[in-house]
């Protein structure tokens, strides 16, 4: 299974991916982007903490996840806590 987050702390990006691998997910992280999101491919799961992305960087990941199919999961907090409930919920152990 493969997992893109966006948004999210830079000191935690090391404890998302590790979280991901607990639950046997491939974990990429963004936190900013300069030319905006291009090559995140096709996830199962597109994690958005909305809290610390901006509305033009939401924005633009759903316009490029449009037609895609795979599945979105917001959270307004970025803690490993969020993290989990959401691996939770969709990959449960």
């Amino acid at each position: 299974m493969s997992v893109v987050i966006v948004g999210g702390n830079e000191c935690m990006a090391r404890r998302y991916e590790d979280l991901c691998a607990e639950y046997s997910c491939k974990a990429k992280v963004f936190m900013k982007t300069e030319k905006g999101i291009q090559d995140f491919g096709s996830p199962d799961l597109l994690v958005l903490f909305t809290s610390t992305m901006s509305h033009k960087m939401l924005r633009s990941v759903l316009s490029a996840t449009k037609g895609h199919a795979g599945q979105i999961a917001r959270s307004h907090t970025s803690s490993i806590a969020a993290l989990k409930n959401i691996l939770e919920k969709h990959y449960g152990i």
